[in-house]
């Protein structure tokens, strides 16, 4: 019995360690671990935005930049051949800050646009004679690359844009550092995202109207005698996106009787703003 003692114990003790790591909760994969978060939520340890933070942060990890970028056909992009007060007229309907420049074609990208270099280029005296001389080298990265390391790459280069380009080099969308930070914060409002509830229809001084796409319909037809069905969208956003076809982008316009939208900012997500014209009846 004594020489079999000193073997059995090693025995003993690994079987036990596996045993208590079956029933010991410890996560082994990453689900495992948001279990657990989640617990901790449920027990009063975390609270709500923490467990969705931290929730974002993981599943960061395992995203690709083509599970989030701005598909090409909702990119804003500026054309390089373009006059300045064009160009201008484009940034401020937009509400973005950067923009991807391109040539003949639109696989073409030049480069990035900052909108305050523009800016700084038509106010001071011998500016730039093109916008060739304002852009910033454009970064290319393929659609498999893992948000993680992207972010990184943003944080090292102080980059905060990005061309995404699919197998065959064409241009598939673009990602910005926020639509990654959305991924682990949740979306994030700026100056222009801020929706005035008391002010969904403003007038211009031109005449023009602007409203914002969440504008109830009943409000809509309340304010200008229109008689749009509400029965099956809600907004007026919903209404002139599903008659346009497709989640239109910024300068996209359509006429519904005697009204004429056009898209004023819109992002990845839906249309935010339109500007309004109100024909009179025939």
């Amino acid at each position: 019995m004594s020489e079999d003692s000193p073997s059995s114990p090693p025995e003993r003790r690994s079987w036990l360690e596996r045993l208590s790591l079956a029933f010991s909760g410890e996560p082994q994969t990453l689900d495992d671990l948001v279990e657990i978060l989640r617990d901790a939520r449920a027990n009063g340890l975390l609270g709500a935005d923490t467990l969705k933070m931290l929730e974002g942060a993981l599943s960061v990890s395992e995203q690709q930049v083509g599970d989030i970028m701005v598909p090409r056909s909702q990119m804003v992009s500026l054309p390089l051949d373009a006059k300045f007060l064009d160009l201008m007229k484009l940034v401020v309907e937009s509400g973005h800050s950067r923009f991807p420049v391109h040539g003949e074609d639109r696989d073409e990208i030049l480069g990035i646009l900052l909108a305050k270099d523009l800016l700084r280029g038509m106010v001071s005296d011998g500016g730039p004679a093109s916008v060739r001389e304002l852009l910033r080298p454009a970064v290319l990265i393929p659609e498999s690359k893992r948000l993680n390391v992207l972010l990184k790459e943003f944080r090292l280069s102080r980059n905060h844009m990005a061309i995404v380009v699919d197998e065959h080099g064409g241009v598939a969308g673009l990602v910005t550092i926020e639509d990654v930070l959305e991924q682990i914060v949740g979306e994030i409002d700026d100056e222009h995202d801020d929706a005035d509830e008391a002010k969904l229809i403003a007038a211009q001084a031109d005449g023009q109207f602007l409203v914002d796409a969440l504008t109830p319909i009943a409000d809509f037809n309340e304010q200008f005698g229109a008689d749009f069905d509400d029965d099956e969208y809600d907004t007026i956003g919903g209404l002139v996106t599903s008659a346009i076809g497709h989640l239109p982008e910024a300068g996209e316009e359509l006429s519904l009787g005697r009204f004429h939208f056009r898209v004023g900012r819109a992002d990845q997500r839906r249309v935010h703003t339109f500007v309004l014209s109100v024909h009179g009846p025939d």
